[in-house]
């Protein structure tokens, strides 16, 4: 809060935090504007009648757009596109080396991969919409309880919706740039925050208020605030936490200056996969679910997985979904950070980590450290994954939980890291130097 007052009191600061609120406001109005087409009365219909959890990836998508993709709006994709892009173009530089001698060439390359990422979002934008589309038209969106949401399905048509679609995709990228580039926080993350928040409030409402006020529970409802609460609480206090690997550089003389003879220390995260490994296995699991919407429903596959893997109470479920977090929490922390690399840049520029042998004895002692990290971080995302189900099977809500582990992840993760770049502009904005410090800095003077 003292941060956010203090920003306000600075004219450059809150011009920025204006423009962000502007481009919020522009993002959650096209999330209602319907898309050409699309008879908007029965998609109203349908919402009101249908039930999606948060955790299949229908409703995942829905969540990141704020609600926008089950009414079928300009931007129903939200920014779904632009973070499989961005999850792609990682893990394929581990696959293509091209990507990888872009990575390491610095702000060019991150450039030329920025580039990739934006025309790899309009390629899924455009086959995300279709698939979209298409399910709509037949029902599987809503699971076969309402239909005739799109009346004209000539080619024609969803052509046009196609190009609709993909439009707002694209214009959800570039206000996202902007909120980088002129606001406060990272975009993108912005955005999805603001998704989840949109709907998550008034469905937390609902647990106490109920249907106009009739089938409430306020008991409930104070158990799953109370709940929330501790759980935000204990990810911010994880998401903080740092395993500090001190580092010892030596002095060396280039030229006839001396560089170097500084300590420092490499900051390791417990959780350094973030929210990857929940949304991953949120993903695949809804594959099998998809699949079984276009199977005849007296078939006994068909059976089989509607009642082991569509709900997210069940124990084929909970197992699969914990097995596939440990998987996923193992290997992108394995793509993303390299202990080879990172001892070879520490011997390259005369570090060492006191005690240890600089090169292949720092990589094996940096891949020692990853693993136990992992292991804690692991457990970590198992219990924030799984509480939600278990207050589900507790409470008896019927997967009607406002939240899941992915969304207080990202609460969370974006909320702290929006928070530090506020106070890191407050800070450069409000600084007084040493030889003024009994005076306020005025610009200029």
């Amino acid at each position: 809060m003292r941060t956010l007052i203090q920003a306000l009191r600075t004219k450059e600061l809150r011009n920025k935090i204006l423009f962000v609120l502007g481009i919020i406001v522009i993002y959650r109005i096209g999330s209602f504007i319907p898309t050409p087409g699309v008879d908007y009365s029965v998609v109203q219909q349908c919402i009101s009648t249908s039930s999606t959890t948060s955790e299949n990836f229908v409703g995942l998508v829905n969540l990141f757009s704020g609600g926008a993709m089950l009414q079928l709006s300009i931007f129903a994709l939200g920014v779904m596109p632009y973070i499989t892009a961005s999850i792609v173009i990682q893990l394929l530089r581990v696959v293509i080396p091209r990507f990888e001698a872009l990575h390491k060439e610095g702000q060019s390359g991150e450039t030329k991969l920025t580039q990739y990422t934006r025309y790899l979002t309009i390629g899924l934008a455009v086959l995300q919409s279709t698939t979209i589309l298409v399910t709509a038209r037949s029902g599987a969106l809503f699971n076969y309880q309402c239909s005739q949401v799109i009346p004209d399905g000539s080619v024609w048509n969803l052509v046009v919706m196609v190009l609709v679609m993909t439009g707002g995709t694209g214009l959800i990228m570039w206000m996202a740039e902007l909120i980088t580039d002129k606001g406060i926080g990272q975009g993108m993350s912005v955005l999805i925050f603001m998704s989840i928040c949109s709907g998550f409030l008034p469905q937390l409402w609902e647990i106490g208020w109920g249907t106009n006020g009739t089938d409430g529970n306020w008991s409930k409802f104070a158990i799953v605030t109370s709940v929330l609460l501790l759980i935000l609480i204990f990810v911010d206090y994880v998401e903080l936490c740092q395993r500090r690997i001190p580092v010892q550089y030596t002095r060396r003389m280039i030229g006839r200056k001396m560089y170097g003879g500084s300590s420092t220390y490499l900051p390791l995260k417990i959780n350094m996969s973030g929210v990857i490994p929940p949304i991953f296995a949120s993903s695949i699991l809804a594959i099998p679910t998809l699949i079984a919407q276009f199977g005849k429903s007296g078939q006994s596959w068909v059976t089989w997985i509607n009642t082991n893997l569509a709900s997210t109470t069940s124990v084929w479920y909970i197992s699969l979904y914990a097995v596939m977090i440990v998987f996923f929490c193992f290997f992108y922390t394995s793509i993303t950070f390299n202990p080879d690399e990172t001892a070879d840049n520490m011997k390259e520029y005369g570090g060492f980590i006191p005690g240890i042998r600089a090169g292949n004895a720092t990589s094996r002692y940096l891949n020692y450290v990853m693993n136990r990290l992992n292991t804690v971080g692991a457990v970590y995302l198992l219990f924030v994954a799984l509480i939600p189900t278990v207050l589900i099977m507790w409470l008896e809500l019927n997967n009607k939980l406002p939240f899941g582990g992915t969304t207080i992840l990202i609460i969370a993760g974006v909320g702290l890291d929006t928070l530090r770049q506020a106070k890191a502009q407050t800070e450069q904005f409000q600084y007084s130097g040493f030889l003024f410090s009994n005076t306020s800095h005025v610009e200029g003077q």
